[in-house]
């Protein structure tokens, strides 16, 4: 059970990372990871593996859009943007992230 208690707040935190690196402006998946792990003083280092499948999973539900375009060293990428959905789902990850970061320092506090 407590496998299945951690791996929904972890891929939740991936989606809230993500979701809140692109609410600053559209950016392709390297510029993704390389500013959460620039903001995490290194220590988040996201994984090819873990974010495409997150990202294509957003954009299937509606979260993100994608394009096509140039990146500032000219090659080919695909941008990421947020929707209005995303914004919501945004709003209800960081809820999420800060109940269950919340009952995670009570369990620690009393445990």
């Amino acid at each position: 059970q407590l496998g299945r208690l951690f791996t929904k707040p972890l891929q939740g935190a991936l989606n809230l990372l993500i979701l809140k690196a692109l609410r600053r402006r559209p950016m392709h998946g390297y510029g993704i990871t390389n500013l959460i792990q620039e903001v995490s003083d290194e220590v988040l280092d996201i994984e090819e593996g873990s974010l495409y499948p997150a990202l294509h999973k957003m954009e299937h539900d509606g979260w993100v859009t994608s394009e096509w375009a140039l990146s500032d060293t000219n090659r080919r990428v695909r941008y990421y943007k947020l929707t209005p959905k995303g914004e919501r789902q945004l709003a209800t990850e960081e809820r999420e992230y800060h109940r269950v970061n919340a009952a995670i320092a009570k369990a620690l506090k009393y445990v």
